[in-house]
């Protein structure tokens, strides 16, 4: 219906290698007698990767770090659009050791079952579709990835407002919001080190992220944009690097540095996905998580996708 505002949800396709086999996590949901991928709907304030690993541990008590997406699915639901983005992720020993699944209102059981058989045991043809991607990505040794994760700074004071050192420029009010908001988003992608441009703006907004999950900033100055504007900027070194470690990694920058980081991303992957073009025109408060295959000789790009603190 026109107007009707579309509801907005996330979910996980969980794998775990099994043997020479592949599992995979479906839940049996009371009310609707389905059988089908843990997902659920936005909260106020969540940007969907919250959502998504949230709604995971709500439902099955499954603490997973986000993959690569996988799919996403448009339907209604009693007359109102619903969307839903789904993303991989793989599940190891401890994450299973530690879960603990309590039958509710909701979800009355799960279960790990193997890949061939989740296909034709989920109730929708979308799920089976998902798994399907995930099937094909076993197979060409794209499902394992690991994320960097490029953020441009929030909201900062205007240098027409501001007259101290621009690498002192703070966060307005809006700026401060946007970095909260994204904190739990981009902490979902198991980020395991935080770089940032030693601009305040910069290291401001990773602060948040920098608390929730309990590691230090990393001033790096070569993504910085005084480097840029004196010539001595180093992005695709700092990639470079990241590419030859495989850990998930998020670095925060500047408006002209983030199209330079997002070529170096490009040309050290061999790219041609589409996102890489608009990760390059990020607005405060926005991320890019380039998605990148662990397990090729050579790093190759398995997707790119979006997060806007509004």
């Amino acid at each position: 219906m026109p107007g009707t505002a579309t509801i907005r949800a996330a979910g996980v396709l969980c794998w775990r290698a099994d043997g020479d086999d592949v599992r995979v996590l479906l839940v049996r949901r009371t009310e609707y007698k389905d059988v089908s991928l843990p997902k659920g709907k936005v909260d106020p304030g969540e940007l969907l990767p919250e959502t998504a690993v949230r709604e995971l541990l709500e439902e099955t008590g499954i603490r997973a770090t986000l993959g690569a997406p996988i799919g996403h699915v448009r339907y209604t639901v009693g007359g109102k659009p619903k969307d839903v983005q789904y993303w991989a992720a793989e599940v190891v020993g401890h994450q299973i050791e530690s879960a603990r699944f309590v039958p509710n209102d909701e979800i009355a059981a799960v279960e790990w079952v193997p890949i061939a058989q989740a296909k034709k045991l989920v109730s929708y043809p979308y799920d089976a579709e998902m798994i399907g991607t995930l099937q094909q990505r076993l197979k060409k040794g794209h499902a394992r990835t690991f994320a960097i994760v490029v953020a441009r700074h929030g909201k900062a004071v205007p240098p027409s407002a501001w007259d101290g050192p621009d690498d002192l420029r703070p966060l307005l009010h809006r700026g401060a919001m946007q970095a909260r908001r994204i904190a739990p988003s981009i902490a979902a992608f198991g980020v395991e080190r935080i770089v940032a441009s030693p601009a305040l703006r910069c290291r401001a907004t990773m602060e948040p992220l920098a608390r929730l999950i309990r590691l230090p900033i990393k001033a790096a100055r070569g993504i910085s944009q005084d480097a840029f504007e004196d010539g001595t900027a180093k992005p695709a070194e700092q990639i470079a690097k990241r590419l030859k470690r495989r850990r998930n990694v998020v670095l925060c920058s500047h408006g002209p540095v983030i199209p330079l980081l997002a070529d170096a991303i490009r040309a050290g992957t061999g790219a041609r996905h589409p996102g890489v073009e608009r990760a390059s025109t990020l607005s405060t408060g926005e991320f890019a998580v380039f998605h990148i295959a662990a397990e090729t000789e050579r790093p190759r790009l398995v997707d790119v996708e979006i997060h806007s603190a509004g």
